[in-house]
């Protein structure tokens, strides 16, 4: 006897169903809570490698995806010497991964963020730093080592600068009172310096993607701060990462229905590497978005992360299906 999958008007037999199905979302691995068979990415290369220097930051956000703050520590800092092993099992293993990049948290905050980036960078590898541009990235020895790696390695080191909202009434809502002003401080030294830069919005306010990037463009002339906003990698709109807001599970019909590849979805091509608070070695992980559910942790080395990841989470229906949201720079 065959079971239809309604979305899909696939046949599945019924001994590759489960015995009991889910009844809510995205509590088992292969199947949704209606019993379609869920959505999943196979990898293709590992052209980004992310690092998570730990989930201290100097502020706490609304949304934070990954609910940083100036006192959450349960991802410990990552040393450069743990670091160093993953970089030396892309180069033992070939995987001619591009990028390296750094997230947190605040990557300025982690004492080791200069001696990882240079090493990485010394390897050949392009590095992509996430950051608020607020105190920890403006110190004066800070910026002194940004500058000393900009002059050794150009444009292969690239900022990317959280800036919310054009406006300081919807950034400040997301990272507090006064935040706009000291991010928009860090950009501009950044540009002035002559770093190259990218800026991650959000699209929060309920704008057209036309008018937000218009009104960055706007915000941009005013400051002086080149940036082309109409590419999408230099000026990225990310979804809004609210946790409440209901979403719908993605199925193997959705690639078809929603004129999506899943190749370009970000498991396809990243991991990120995770030191958890307490525990004796990093983690690699399937995706920056989900550094804490078991499912997606996919053990210590990186040439056992391979294998396909299955779509088992809100953030990835919201943010890499459906908001088309992608952590690195391409």
């Amino acid at each position: 006897m065959a079971k239809i999958c309604p979305d899909a008007n696939l046949v599945f037999m019924t001994e590759l169903m489960p015995s009991a199905l889910p009844t809510t979302k995205f509590s088992h691995p292969d199947f949704t809570a209606k019993g379609e068979r869920r959505a999943s990415v196979s990898f293709r290369k590992l052209d980004t490698l992310w690092i998570n220097t730990g989930t201290l930051c100097n502020i706490e956000c609304t949304n934070c995806y990954i609910h940083s703050s100036p006192t959450e520590d349960r991802l410990a800092y990552i040393a450069a010497t743990e670091v160093a092993i993953y970089l030396d099992e892309i180069a033992r293993e070939n995987l001619g991964t591009r990028e390296i990049g750094f997230t947190g948290g605040e990557p300025f905050m982690n004492p080791e963020i200069f001696e990882m980036a240079e090493d990485a960078l010394s390897r050949g590898h392009e590095v992509l730093i996430l950051t608020n541009a607020m105190q920890p990235m403006l110190r004066p020895r800070c910026r002194e080592d940004l500058l000393r790696l900009k002059a050794l390695f150009g444009s292969r080191l690239k900022l990317r600068v959280s800036l919310d909202h054009y406006t300081k009434e919807w950034h400040d809502r997301e990272r507090g009172a006064g935040s706009f002003a000291k991010t928009m401080e860090g950009l501009r030294f950044l540009a002035r310096e002559g770093f190259a830069l990218a800026v991650a919005g959000r699209t929060r306010s309920g704008e057209t993607d036309a008018d937000e990037r218009a009104g960055f463009a706007a915000l941009f002339r005013r400051e002086g701060i080149s940036l082309d906003v109409g590419d999408p990698a230099s000026l990225v709109l990310f979804p809004e990462m609210d946790e409440r807001a209901e979403v719908p599970e993605i199925t193997t019909a959705c690639w078809d229905i929603l004129h999506v590849d899943p190749a370009n979805v970000m498991c396809a091509t990243s991991r990120m590497v995770v030191k958890r608070k307490g525990a004796a070695a990093p983690r690699v992980v399937a995706c920056t978005l989900l550094p804490d559910d078991p499912q997606f942790d996919l053990g210590e080395r990186l040439a056992g992360s391979f294998g396909p990841v299955k779509l088992n989470h809100r953030h990835c229906a919201r943010f890499c299906v459906l908001g088309g949201g992608s952590c690195s720079v391409a």
